[in-house]
């Protein structure tokens, strides 16, 4: 290992010494000293584009006198002579903003400058991408990283407790799509699949949202619909102190909501290190009003088998802390780290009132009916059930999820004349604990109940005499805990090798590699005295709520307390016996291995004035291991199954860009990539809930899904800050996963009337789609922020159910954005409207068992007003169409799942004390 580093070593500096001609490096910043990311900058017959860190190169100058030339949406247009001597030379330039809007001088706030810089980034990448900046994302009214993204065309996202968690691009569902930070992957705290749960990360954590909707031959290929790279902060050019302290109001909850973040950077040691400080608080108490229903099919119709009310209290408080520090060598070598923690905890209480065997009353004919769909029932199993955890300063009698991610990365950047190398390592970790949560239900069969379908879309069950639930019997009290890790260690090296003027040769290599794990158990308790017999034995309280927010027609009922639940001592042998239940976790249990090794060769080539190209070549192989569990419930026996797999992918893509004029771009990409299935898909385990007859087992011999995928694009860029864009594109997937659940399914372990859900590989699928967007200063600070995105998708290969037309789960056929935004010297104002139509999100065993995730419409708006040019207070409002997260069965006319979340209201300061002005 020693010999081949001093070989290296000694190879670089031979490329070094051979250095003969003048080179140039600099970075270009704005007035405020902050990097222009995304820059042109001309010099002599060359041109290159400034990277992230507002950076450029030129090798192999010649000595002298030479004119640059540096242009920037929404700036003024910088010209110098700078002079260059033998060697090594290096200048750093700043532009100054302004543009000219109908004869009128406009300076740009903060807004603008955030449009500006994520326009001239999306015009000057080589592939098609959108992005955004941090200072347009402090504009739209977005707490985390996942609300900012519903705003990029061809995006929606899909929410958890009304925040947006899980990325759908371009109709591709989240399994599709990948999310890297400052280009690397962040593992998943969650313990079945590989999405990143984006409302862990705080918008005021990142600089710059990338979406790449056509990747490189240089980037991770497992990315169908696409990868979404959020980049840290840069280290500004001069001392810059900024921050936010505000609080509001939870109309839900009627609780305060507390947020703050600090961002502090600079360069020092004669500008050689820069560095980059932040950090970001936000606590929030909020919570859901919620019911869920199954349909069934019966002799009587349509009707429900089992109904939720249900009610969630929840607190969030997400902490997250970064650094970033690049320190310059000389004017050719450079090294960096960075790193990121991010820490959410959330405390969650539910009180849950189920109806279920429903349709063993309608087999048994043990109902009465008026005909038109409300049913009186004889005999349904009725249960109220308390959520919550041990009664502790940490846990505070709720169900605990403690989620953590951190980062860690070392970079370097080093120029050998022609010869650029980049080379990071980083190391992450995910984690997910659950201390102590604990359940006590009350439950019995035979009560007579009222089931109300007049309105499919708000069917009700409730109690014949709900006003006393209080003699419903103890039916268990447990405790579990699930701890869920997710580590990586990658590294990546990259080079490029200038050829001629016009063209650029980069190849290189990439290592990841994961280990995956989650531990889990589950425990009953039966009172040793039997003290606790039914609901009115307890502590209990009255949940209902005539402002219950899917309808007044909703009462809750009764439930033992939070308080109840946390104080019981079940570690106290004398009090309760303690039962372990490996049937309730034990096929939950499993690790899982994977290593990732990836190599590339791709030519950047102009080939005339305005048209260039890239072909490229990737290879990834990949190597798993899975371990998993299989409990037999009749032996009460274990077994754990072990499988591994090997495979590779050859991905080849082309790009093509041609510049129609300075301002327009048309834009081509044929591109191959790959989606991996997910952790717990492919561990040999099987999965089985006794209390509600439900079975899943994985399926290792799964097939990675591939696509092979056609982009146009075509852009037009205004000198206002704006943008017209039109686009389109095809996708064809073979091997996609889907997730099948069957009713009624009899299995030769684990007994009959199951619902069974499998994971498989479909068919082929074909998802074809277009992009619309507009974004433009109109007159006297009014701008508006417009896109549309259609798509369509269909499918073969899903068994059982081949002679249906079936669109691929998670697509959404018609994605709207518009933003209307106003912005003068003091006052900046939005209104932003998002909207996202249905798609089938789980596919059933028959169309009568499909799942769909509804339409969605979003309304919020935000407002700041500049006291002095470093303070203004800012007016934020979310959801204010009180939109609700909704499933439906099926038809849209019949509810499988409708909860809400009200609106919410933020006030604060945001203070800016910049080295510049």
């Amino acid at each position: 290992m020693q010999r081949i580093f001093t070989s290296i070593t000694f190879f670089f500096i031979c490329l070094n010494l051979q250095a003969q001609n003048a080179s140039l490096s600099g970075k270009v910043y704005d007035e405020n000293g902050l990097v222009l990311p995304g820059a042109t900058v001309k010099l002599v017959d060359k041109a290159t584009i400034t990277d992230v860190n507002g950076s450029f190169y030129f090798p192999n100058l010649t000595t002298g006198d030479q004119e640059i030339h540096i242009t920037y949406i929404g700036y003024n247009t910088l010209d110098r002579s700078v002079g260059l001597s033998q060697g090594t030379n290096s200048q750093n330039f700043e532009m100054h903003s302004g543009i000219t809007l109908q004869d009128e001088v406009i300076i740009l706030g903060d807004r603008l400058k955030g449009q500006a810089k994520a326009l001239n980034q999306q015009k000057t990448n080589a592939n098609i991408t959108n992005v955004v900046s941090s200072d347009q994302v402090g504009k739209f009214p977005d707490a985390n990283i996942g609300d900012a993204l519903k705003r990029i065309p061809g995006i929606t996202m899909q929410n958890d407790q009304g925040e947006a968690r899980d990325i759908v691009i371009r109709g591709m569902a989240p399994q599709f799509n990948a999310v890297t930070l400052n280009g690397e992957r962040i593992p998943s705290a969650e313990g079945d699949n590989r999405k990143v749960q984006m409302d862990l990360i705080p918008s005021d954590m990142i600089q710059t949202i990338q979406v790449n909707k056509a990747v490189l031959p240089n980037m991770d290929a497992d990315a169908i619909g696409g990868s979404v790279n959020l980049v840290t902060r840069k280290a500004p050019n001069d001392l810059r102190i900024s921050g936010t302290l505000g609080s509001g109001i939870n109309m839900l909850s009627k609780k305060p909501i507390y947020n703050g973040a600090f961002v502090i950077g600079n360069r020092i040691l004669n500008e050689k290190l820069g560095f980059v400080l932040s950090g970001s608080y936000n606590n929030h108490n909020f919570g859901s009003d919620n019911v869920e229903a199954v349909w069934v099919e019966t002799d009587a119709g349509a009707v429900i088998d089992e109904f939720d009310i249900r009610k969630y209290t929840v607190q969030r408080v997400r902490r997250s802390l970064s650094a970033n520090f690049d320190y310059d060598l000389s004017p050719n070598h450079s090294i960096g780290f960075s790193a990121m923690y991010n820490w959410r905890d959330d405390w969650e209480n539910r009180l849950r009132m189920r109806v279920s065997q429903l349709e063993d009353a309608f087999d048994d004919g043990d109902f009465t009916t008026d005909g038109n769909g409300l049913y009186n029932i004889t005999a349904a199993r009725v249960e109220y059930q308390t959520k919550g955890g041990i009664d502790s300063d940490r846990v505070k009698a709720k169900r605990l999820e403690d989620q953590r991610v951190w980062n860690y990365t070392l970079n370097g950047n080093h120029r050998f004349d022609k010869l650029q190398a980049t080379w990071n390592v980083t190391l992450a970790k995910a984690s997910e604990e659950r201390p102590g949560e604990r359940y006590i239900s009350f439950r019995d069969k035979g009560q007579v109940v009222n089931l109300d379908i007049r309105d499919t879309k708000s069917p009700s069950v409730y109690l014949a005499n709900r006003a006393d639930n209080l003699a419903i019997g103890l039916d268990a009290i447990s405790e579990q805990y699930e701890y869920t890790s997710d580590k990586d260690l990658n590294a990546k090296l990259d080079f490029q090798l200038p050829y001629s003027n016009k063209g650029v040769f980069k190849f290189g290599g990439r290592l990841r590699t994961k280990e995956k794990l989650r531990d889990q158990n589950y425990f009953e308790y039966e009172e040793v005295n039997e003290t606790i017999t039914d609901l009115a034995s307890v502590s209990n309280a009255d949940y209902s709520d005539l402002n219950f927010l899917p309808g007044s027609q909703y009462q809750v009922g009764q439930f033992a307390t939070p308080e109840f639940l946390g104080n019981l001592d079940l570690n106290n042998t004398s009090v309760f016996e303690k039962k372990d239940v490996p049937e309730e976790y034990i096929s939950g249990i499993y690790s899982a291995n994977e290593s990732i090794t990836g190599a590339y060769v791709m030519v950047d080539q102009q080939l005339n004035k305005k048209l260039s190209a890239i072909l490229g070549l990737r290879y990834e192989y990949t190597n798993i291991d899975y371990t998993g569990n299989i409990y037999n419930i009749d032996e009460e026996t274990v077994s754990q199954d072990s499988r591994d797999n090997a495979y590779g992918n050859l991905l080849p893509g082309v790009h093509l860009k041609y510049d129609l004029r300075e301002s327009a771009i048309l834009r081509f990409a044929w591109t191959n990539t790959i989606a991996r299935p997910s952790y717990y898909d492919l561990v040999p385990f099987a999965n089985f809930s006794p209390q509600d007859s439900e079975l899943e087992r994985g399926n290792p011999d799964l097939k990675a899904s591939t696509a092979s995928n056609l982009d146009v694009m075509a852009e037009n860029y205004f000198k206002n800050i704006g943008i017209v864009s039109a686009g389109f594109f095809y996708k064809n997937i073979s091997n996609f996963i889907y997730s099948q659940t069957i009713q009624n399914y009899a299995d030769p372990v684990f007994g009959t009337d199951l619902e069974y859900t499998l994971p498989k590989n479909g068919g082929t699928a074909e998802v074809v789609g277009m992009e619309l967007a507009l974004q433009r200063q109109l007159w006297k600070g009014f701008g508006i922020y417009l896109n549309y995105t259609y798509t369509h998708s269909a499918t073969t290969g899903i068994e059982e159910r081949e002679d249906e037309d079936l669109a691929l789960p998670g697509t959404a056929n018609n994605m709207f954005n518009a933003s209307l935004s106003y912005e003068n010297k003091k006052l900046v104002a939005r209104v932003s409207l998002n909207y996202a139509s249905d798609y089938v999100d789980e596919i059933g065993g028959s169309a009568f068992e499909d799942r769909f995730y509804d339409k969605q419409t979003f309304l919020d708006v935000n407002a700041a007003y500049a006291f002095t040019p470093a303070i203004r207070l800012y007016i934020e409002g979310n959801n204010l169409t009180n939109q609700p997260l909704r499933y439906y069965q099926g038809i849209s006319s019949r509810t499988m799942q409708k909860e809400f979340y009200n609106a919410r209201y933020n006030v604060g300061l945001k203070f800016d004390l910049s080295g510049k002005k």
